[in-house]
């Protein structure tokens, strides 16, 4: 699979459980949606998925993307400590230059 080179940097951050490298592929500007929240800031993004890896020991296996340099869909299996582990994620992306802009999860 071809994943963009700041999707690659994203899974290795996620698998490694390094928030400040997961949150260093987001531009300044960067918005995360996740589970009905919104996390606007670098810091708040770091600080969402320290919270989360701790909480649930989150794994990130990527299984497809579709996109360009705008915009991308991720389909990962994640797993981890949390109920219903593995399950199946599609992470809708926008892209800034080499950075995510935008981030959603469903």
């Amino acid at each position: 699979m071809n994943l963009p080179e700041v999707i690659q940097d994203l899974v290795k951050a996620q698998n490694n459980f390094d928030s400040s490298a997961f949150a260093d592929c987001f531009s300044e500007t960067a918005i995360v949606f996740d589970e009905g929240k919104n996390y606007t800031s670098k810091t708040e993004i770091k600080n969402w998925i320290e919270k989360s890896s701790k909480e649930y020991n989150t794994a990130m296996k990527p299984l497809e993307f579709e996109g360009d340099a705008e915009k991308g869909n991720l389909k990962a299996e994640v797993s981890g400590t949390f109920p219903g582990s593995p399950i199946i994620l599609i992470y809708n992306l926008t892209f800034k230059g080499k950075l995510i802009e935008s981030l959603e999860i469903n």
